[in-house]
């Protein structure tokens, strides 16, 4: 890590600092409650008078309102120290008044001094966001909003997978299995809905909410935390009395394929920006992170595995900077492999121990496959008919023994409307329609 200059702005971090919080519905027994003082931030005033000079150098000037939704840290009590303490080092001055009375609608901007001072942390860290929290006011934040709150039952699950057709003998797997909030391996054959089966589990924990901040921050480097891509607010504006560092969403569902590797698992080192993003695992923390299509990764599915051990026998995750010090993160994931793979290729018996739930997706049988066509066919506007499927299933199934799988409804039924379309006729289950929708769609290998 680079080595502070005497000139630059310092002060020590208090080392009694606790974290902020109180109970609070639907987030476990976490709520971030409001700053007072800059030491209830846990950031020293070095870190933060840096990064509300980045801010402003980035934007030229500023009321203080705008200056504090930017930073995220109240006027009162916080910013208006550090204002005070900037204006003292001649780092900013005051333009007047944006509109209103107050020190917080003055308009601020930034002097020649403040530029340099600016450049000089620029170069350190180009981050200029909402202002992070510690790490471990993020530690205890997320082992306080453990995923083991969220809790399932029968009546749930069957509204939940209701619009799915799914044997007894796997819905009675699903709802154990997300209750543990620890590991799922689905498998089985490729088309029988084992992403659909993940998403819908990934629904039934969007149920919860969770705070998660926008960063953390440890030895002066930031983790950026909060992704809009996979974080989904309940409200865009803290509630009041909240810490706005912190935003609540509903508890996250990521997922990622045959693009993951090893090193998105790990901190993400921007070297032009010089801050960090948080690898998947990070971001997923109080919800589920589904690895689809797990063993068609670039990385070894060996390797890939062997780095989930730790964590999901230990609940933490180790993570490097680049500095090489390691530090520890919360593991508190339902992390679900889904495979097509058969599993005697891709792990061993002593990995598979370690996951708690193995759930195998099988074929549909006939009595399920007419349950999926028939949903198929009112779902898409095409009249079932039970003659046509029998059909179906005997020449295009039976004797040429291809096995069922429960995605072929839904792509022989837009074969059909694709077929029709074409002709110019009423899409339909006829012999004719159906033979050429299976000779489109079927491909002996």
């Amino acid at each position: 890590m680079t080595q502070r200059q005497p000139n630059r702005i310092l002060q020590k971090r208090p080392s009694d600092r606790k974290a902020a919080a109180s109970s609070g519905p639907g987030t476990g027994t976490f709520t971030p409650v409001g700053l007072r003082s800059l030491e209830d931030t846990g950031l020293s005033m070095g870190f933060v008078s840096e990064l509300a000079l980045k801010i402003l150098y980035s934007e030229g000037y500023l009321s203080g309102v705008d200056w504090c939704e930017r930073i995220r840290l109240p006027f009162a009590g916080v910013m208006d120290g550090v204002l005070e303490f900037l204006k003292r080092e001649k780092l900013l001055e005051v333009r007047g008044a944006a509109g209103g009375f107050g020190q917080a609608n003055y308009q601020y901007a930034i002097t020649g001094k403040g530029s340099e001072r600016a450049r000089e942390a620029t170069e350190r860290s180009q981050y200029a966001g909402p202002a992070p929290v510690p790490l471990d006011v993020y530690m205890q934040a997320i082992t306080r909003q453990p995923l083991g709150r969220i809790k399932v039952h029968q009546r749930v699950m069957r509204q939940m997978l209701s619009h799915l057709v799914i044997n007894e003998r796997t819905f009675s797997q699903i709802g154990p299995a997300v209750n543990s909030g620890r590991s799922i391996f689905l498998f089985g054959h490729p088309g029988n809905g084992k992403t659909a089966i993940a998403e819908s589990i990934g629904k039934m924990i969007l149920g919860g909410t969770m705070y998660v901040p926008y960063a953390v921050e440890v030895d002066g480097h930031v983790i950026k935390v909060f992704d809009s891509v996979n974080h989904k607010p309940v409200d865009e504006q803290p509630a009041k009395g909240v810490d706005a560092r912190w935003m609540l969403i509903q508890r996250p569902v990521i997922m990622v394929g045959g693009e993951l590797t090893l090193e998105s698992l790990d901190l993400v080192f921007d070297p032009t920006n010089k801050y960090y993003e948080a690898p998947f695992q990070m971001k997923a923390n109080g919800g589920m992170f589904l690895i689809d299509d797990f063993g068609r990764q670039l990385v070894r599915p060996r390797d890939l595995l062997n780095r989930w051990i730790v964590p999901m026998e230990k609940r933490m995750d180790f993570l490097t900077l680049h500095t090489g010090r390691k530090i520890e993160i919360p593991f508190d994931v339902l992390l679900v492999f889904s495979t097509n793979l058969p599993p005697r290729d891709l792990v061993d018996e002593a990995f598979l121990r370690r996951i708690r739930h193995k759930i195998e997706i099988m074929d549909p049988t006939f009595e399920e496959f007419r349950e999926i066509f028939a949903r198929v066919c009112e779902a898409k506007g095409v009249t079932y008919d039970e003659v046509g499927l029998r059909y179906l299933l005997q020449e295009h199934y039976v004797k040429p023994r291809n096995p069922l799988r429960a995605c072929h409804a839904r792509d022989i039924v837009d074969q059909v409307i694709d077929i029709a379309s074409y002709l110019g006729i009423e899409p339909a289950m006829s012999q004719e329609l159906l033979d050429k929708a299976a000779q489109a769609y079927f491909v002996q290998l």
